[in-house]
């Protein structure tokens, strides 16, 4: 039976919407080859650009598999220029009671993303809780952040933004002590803080497909993981058993924070 001429218009519909998603592939694969190969020192922009083999990071996280989940483009890339990363978290994950778990979680996934188990710390403090309704208080977090930052002598700090990139109280947690040290000088001179890019439902879940769009936008530093290390930071992930339930499998095929981290200075 012939197609009517709706038909022919549906079949050269589909095979246009074909033809742009293999041209936006084929242009997302050839971006991330060449911002990937360019590594860290290429990425970081106007006042955050620095020899990386001289950067001392200190990733602050709100739970155990933040630094796989969200951040392993930073440290993998900044890793990959020679900067040194710690990794300071603010609670052991225990909302289910599973924290002692997590902790050990948290440093398998840290050894596959290159930090050895003696530059992690877990806060593990009472008025800290795993929860995503509760807000920490500003003043402590804040204290135990700096604690670390002088003692480890970091010059570059990386957590979430205001976004908290989820709304998670407890990572928005992180950005306000941050941005308090920030804005009331506490922190020591040269140290400067890079928060990641809360990016809206769509482009957090088209993966590969949000290179150019976050090639072509503002920011003050960019990573993109080649296709090895995308692996890597999925094998890191795959790290946190206890939480790997059927949507944070979808998350690693999905999630553009898998892949590329866009960072804005405090």
């Amino acid at each position: 039976m012939a197609a009517g001429p709706r038909g022919w218009g549906l079949a050269a519909l589909a095979l246009l919407l074909a033809l742009l998603l293999g041209l936006l592939l084929g242009g997302a694969r050839r971006l991330r080859r060449r911002y990937a190969a360019d590594g860290a020192r290429a990425s970081l922009r106007g006042r955050a650009a620095a020899r990386a083999d001289g950067v001392r990071l200190l990733l602050v996280t709100a739970h155990p598999d933040d630094e796989a989940m969200f951040f392993a483009p930073t440290v993998l890339g900044l890793g990959r220029a020679g900067a040194r990363a710690a990794v300071l978290c603010c609670s052991a994950g225990n909302y289910y009671n599973q924290g002692e778990i997590r902790k050990k979680e948290l440093e398998q996934s840290c050894f596959l993303l290159g930090i050895p188990a003696s530059d992690v710390t877990v806060v593990d403090h009472r008025d800290l809780p795993d929860n995503p309704a509760v807000e920490w208080d500003t003043q402590l977090l804040a204290a135990f952040v700096l604690k670390h930052i002088e003692a480890k002598n970091i010059n570059l700090v990386v957590t979430f933004d205001a976004g908290g990139v989820s709304g998670h109280a407890n990572h928005i947690s992180l950005y306000t002590a941050l941005r308090y040290l920030h804005s009331e000088r506490k922190l020591p001179e040269g140290c400067r803080v890079l928060v990641l890019e809360s990016v809206n439902l769509f482009r957090k879940y088209i993966s590969m497909l949000d290179v150019p769009i976050s090639c072509l936008l503002p920011r003050d530093a960019l990573f993109i993981l080649t296709e090895e290390e995308t692996e890597q930071a999925r094998r890191a992930m795959r790290c946190h058993r206890s939480q790997l339930l059927w949507f944070r499998h979808i998350y690693m095929l999905f999630s553009r924070y898998m892949v590329i981290n866009s960072l804005r200075l405090l």
